[in-house]
């Protein structure tokens, strides 16, 4: 009988150690006002987009360019592409719901479908009929279901790091199987998880973010406190959480026609990225004629963010803006409106 005991007290101090540890990460939600006081800027607005308010950051003028982020991150990802690209163009980058202060949509509208509708409907209520799209990640299979859907309201694709290639064939010894993506990350497979899933609405521990950051960026050198602070915080926005679970537990119905995408398109890619390889920016060089595919040999997944002053200047030029010297003179650059 002592052996029973024994393993009575083992448990019922892992049972202890469970319940410290879920004290010890626990985390409330914090609410929209103080978030939003917190992470929006002078140039921020919240428009409301079919039931939606969404935060949008507008800068510059000019022809109109969204920039789409990818999932878990925000409008803030782009913050020096905005400042670089406000001199020649009007900049319009806006948080997914579900994500920074936009937080949850009460119709649970989460999908690549949902997401492309949203940026037609803010293209259309502020009265913009062309316009550039450049997204990263999961707002790269966004960018490619606007451009799909409507090609033409589009002047020109940047695809950074993006979801949403063509499924590519691999042969294995025993069968031959369909991939759409690459490896992926553990994240996604971790908030798939059933209790952990539970547990993240509550109990969510900034290192795990910390960690999520290493990942995504190829020298981890370059991630800043403040990045991962944002990041995490974010999160915390009230419903998002919520939001985050339900997004990635919902199908993604997307329905990308990559025949209709004749546009002018650039792919950027971080030879280091582990959540999408650069495999998959091959396969939409391979798909979309004419585009034209740049690899950064030291970055992860997110150039915009990691190396943001070359990455830019690399789709500057695709805009056909000339760097100055002689800041004196006047930008050069293609119009491409009609």
């Amino acid at each position: 009988m002592i052996w029973l005991k024994r393993i009575g007290k083992l448990l019922a101090g892992l049972f202890l150690s469970f319940i410290f540890l879920l004290l010890l990460f626990y985390r409330s939600d914090i609410p929209a006002e103080e978030i939003a006081a917190k992470y929006s800027t002078p140039e921020s607005q919240f428009i409301d987009v079919d039931g939606v308010n969404v935060h949008v950051r507008f800068m510059g003028e000019g022809e109109p360019i969204f920039l789409l982020h990818g999932s878990f991150s925000s409008l803030h990802t782009w913050e020096v592409w905005q400042k670089e690209l406000s001199p020649y163009y009007m900049t319009v980058a806006l948080d997914f719901p579900g994500h920074g202060l936009t937080g949850p949509d009460p119709l649970k509208r989460y999908s690549i479908q949902d997401y492309s509708e949203l940026v037609l409907d803010l293209a259309e209520k502020l009265n913009l009929e062309k316009f550039h799209l450049a997204g990263n990640s999961m707002g790269g299979a966004v960018a490619l279901q606007v451009a799909s859907t409507r090609p033409d309201k589009i002047l020109t694709l940047n695809l950074i790091d993006a979801s949403g290639a063509p499924a590519v064939k691999t042969r294995t010894l025993d069968s031959t199987k369909t991939s759409s993506r690459g490896g992926g990350a553990w994240v996604f497979k971790l908030l798939e998880n059933p209790v952990f899933s539970k547990v993240f609405l509550k109990c969510t521990p900034r290192f795990l973010f910390a960690m999520n950051m290493k990942e995504v960026y190829g020298d981890e050198s370059k991630i800043g406190l403040e990045t991962t602070d944002r990041y995490f915080e974010l999160m915390l926005r009230d419903g998002n959480r919520q939001a985050t679970l339900d997004r990635l537990s919902s199908p993604r119905n997307s329905n990308i026609q990559f025949d209709q995408l004749t546009m002018p398109t650039l792919i950027l890619w971080g030879a280091k990225d582990s959540w999408i390889p650069v495999s998959q920016g091959y396969a939409l060089e391979k798909a979309i004629p004419g585009s034209n595919l740049i690899v950064f040999d030291q970055a992860g997944h997110v150039p915009m963010e990691e190396i943001p002053t070359e990455s830019v200047a690399e789709y500057l030029s695709f805009l056909g803006v000339e760097v100055r010297k002689n800041y004196l003179e006047p930008p050069k650059q293609i119009v491409y409106a009609d």
